[in-house]
């Protein structure tokens, strides 16, 4: 009987420590390596970059502040 007891016992144990242990590299990211640029094409984008013209800025829409103040103030 205290030898089923024990083989149980073991496997309980081995069961839990596998539960139980911290995930090691399983769960991390790996981190991916940026591709070196030549630096031909780098400056050649940097020189479009500075020919393109500028973006004109969007127009926002009015907050609920903004407008329940311009309806007071008529």
């Amino acid at each position: 009987m205290s030898l089923i007891g024990d083989l149980l016992q073991g496997a309980v144990d081995g069961a839990l420590k596998d539960i139980l242990k911290k995930p090691s590299s399983t769960s991390k990211r790996t981190r991916r390596r940026k591709r070196a640029t030549s630096s031909s094409s780098a400056t050649l984008r940097q020189i479009e970059k500075l020919l393109r013209p500028a973006k004109k800025q969007t127009s926002r829409k009015r907050t609920v502040r903004s407008r329940s103040k311009a309806r007071r103030s008529t």
